[in-house]
């Protein structure tokens, strides 16, 4: 087999998952942007992540949040996404847009409190018997705006003891992925700021605990890649919540702002051996301005090309620069595949699945946009936080 059909051959094995709430409304803390045709419910967000698929091939499941994503009958809700050629992913929860959760949800002081986001965790691990996913996400607002707030250890404790109740109420195939944030919305102190918080954690639960990079939860200058290639190495790495930054959590598109640090960072997950069902890529943005189908498709597209690029670095010529000691050597080997323009290679691989070589053509030709701008009008569009 040839390099290039080699590369091809892996970039037909790659799934990139998108997140139904990126479909619906966002927009700034200022202003949240409605346009025509977003969904009014998670039936018809899984309609639109239907069509990324149909038009990347790559984008086969959607995750859930809850409860943006709440219904009666999540069994029928999975049937309804395989209807549509997609499947129901990873199921995020939600602790913290509660006016109860305003000092924390897990790790609050007020034992009532812990309960209940407790309670709303173990109810996102009965939906993932429902629906089959096999992934809880979780993510924590909790933490601390000033010193002598709360008890930084005991909140550990506390989180340590939420988690592990969850942990135990995961059936065989499912496991938890606990995400990171340096800061926000908490200032003084967050309860699961770093990778190095969320591994301690993951590793004192067990196997089925993994940790989640979100690309857009770290401060300006992080080497990402070092923490990917760290978890990996440690057999941690759960998956990525993939997104761009300029100045922190932005949740813009993907490779928007640094592409040469996503190819750096798709190098370490190809080397690393994470290039597999192990490690799940999801995407976790929110388009504000943009439309919304056609951002999510360009996404798709970036963790492609990147991808793509990794996979052409040549190991042999770069192991050899590295043994030699030959620093620009070494560095240029990794130059070459990042400056290979992929596009081509893409669309060849695109047409080899019977889709058409420019995803984001084949949606604007299709006609979608003009439908559902026509058929979703009355009732309340989905948003995010709705």
């Amino acid at each position: 087999m040839t390099e290039l059909a080699a590369v091809k051959s892996a970039l037909r094995t790659q799934a990139v998952e998108t997140p139904s709430w990126a479909y619906g409304n966002s927009g700034t803390r200022f202003k949240v942007f409605a346009q025509a045709g977003v969904p009014r419910d998670p039936w018809e967000k899984l309609a639109d992540a239907a069509k990324v698929h149909e038009f990347t091939g790559v984008a086969p499941t959607v995750a859930l949040h809850i409860p943006w994503d709440k219904v009666e009958d999540y069994g029928k809700l999975a049937k309804h996404a395989e209807e549509h050629g997609v499947k129901l992913g990873a199921i995020n929860s939600n602790t913290f847009q509660d006016d109860d959760y305003k000092l924390g949800s897990i790790c609050h002081p007020d034992a009532a409190v812990r309960r209940k986001a407790i309670g709303h965790l173990l109810e996102c691990v009965d939906i993932m018997d429902a629906t089959g996913s096999t992934d809880l996400k979780l993510w924590f607002a909790d933490g601390t705006n000033y010193p002598g707030q709360d008890d930084i250890r005991e909140r550990q404790d506390r989180l340590a003891e939420g988690l592990a109740e969850v942990y135990q109420r995961l059936g065989d195939g499912q496991r938890m992925l606990l995400e990171y944030k340096f800061f926000e919305p908490a200032f003084y102190a967050t309860d699961v700021p770093d990778w190095g918080t969320a591994y301690a954690h993951c590793l004192k639960l067990g196997e089925k605990a993994q940790v989640v990079v979100d690309t857009g939860h770290h401060a300006p200058g992080t080497n990402i890649e070092f923490i990917v290639a760290t978890l990996l190495r440690e057999g941690k790495l759960g998956g990525f919540d993939f997104n761009s930054r300029f100045y922190a959590d932005d949740d813009l598109m993907v490779g928007a702002a640094d592409p040469f640090q996503l190819f750096r960072i798709m190098y370490e997950v190809v080397r690393g051996g994470g290039f597999g069902p192990d490690v799940a890529f999801m995407l976790d943005q929110c388009h504000n301005i943009e439309a919304k189908i056609p951002a999510i498709i360009r996404s798709v597209m970036n963790v492609q090309e990147a991808t793509a690029k990794a996979l052409l670095v040549d190991r042999s010529a770069l192991d050899a620069a590295q043994r030699a000691g030959d620093v620009l050597e070494a560095n240029a080997v990794i130059m070459d595949a990042y400056n290979t323009d992929v596009r081509p290679l893409l669309a060849s691989l695109r047409e080899d699945m019977d889709l058409d070589p420019d995803p984001i053509a084949a949606y604007r030709h299709s006609g979608w946009a003009q439908k559902i701008a026509e058929e979703r009008v009355g009732g309340q569009q989905a948003g995010w936080g709705a």
